[in-house]
């Protein structure tokens, strides 16, 4: 299993491009899941259906499947904030790829999506996760650097980047400790 963060500012253009890649990736015959931080309390089911009322009634979880897909909802008796670890432990072992968007502070090497229209600051200076940049605007990134600059536009060109730089992706869920997803980097996260 090969796994990518995806940080960046919110309007970055972080879901657009992850969007793009998705199919990319699949025409390459490759298995692809994501894991997506919500910011909010979010709901995937809807008042009236089965599974609205069995969560209501006090369901830990509720499975729903069909030939064509399964749905788990649980319910954290607590507020817990998992880590992105932790979520990718619940995907598929078989996935080829995680896409991950919305834990721009993890321990994943990533990929930064920036903006200079945006006005925010880029983080690839002080996060040595950072293994490329994607930008539509490459001239004016704030500091040099020598990580890949990708087109942020050019959803092929990150699916190609990503796939020929494989082994840099290499997840390793036995060493979560941020050690495996800085190696070949030549530096190690502090």
């Amino acid at each position: 299993m090969k796994v990518v963060g995806f940080a960046g500012y919110s309007g970055s253009g972080k879901t657009t491009l992850v969007e793009k890649l998705i199919p990319a990736l699949k025409r390459r015959g490759l298995r692809v899941s994501v894991v997506k931080h919500a910011h909010h309390r979010f709901d995937v089911d809807h008042p009236g259906k089965d599974t609205f009322r069995h969560r209501e009634a006090g369901a830990f979880e509720v499975v729903v499947a069909s030939a064509n897909r399964l749905a788990l909802m649980r319910e954290f008796e607590q507020p817990a904030e998992l880590t992105v670890h932790q979520l990718i432990a619940e995907l598929d072992a078989g996935v080829d790829w995680v896409l991950v968007e919305g834990f721009k502070h993890s321990d994943l090497r990533k990929i930064e999506v920036w903006r200079a229209s945006s006005g925010k600051p880029a983080r690839y200076a002080n996060d040595s996760f950072i293994a490329a940049i994607a930008t539509d605007s490459p001239g004016q990134l704030p500091q040099a650097t020598l990580r890949p600059v990708l087109d942020l536009n050019d959803a092929q060109a990150v699916a190609a980047y990503l796939v020929n730089n494989q082994a840099r992706f290499a997840y390793d869920p036995h060493n979560v400790d941020g050690a495996h997803n800085a190696a070949g980097s030549g530096r190690r996260a502090g």
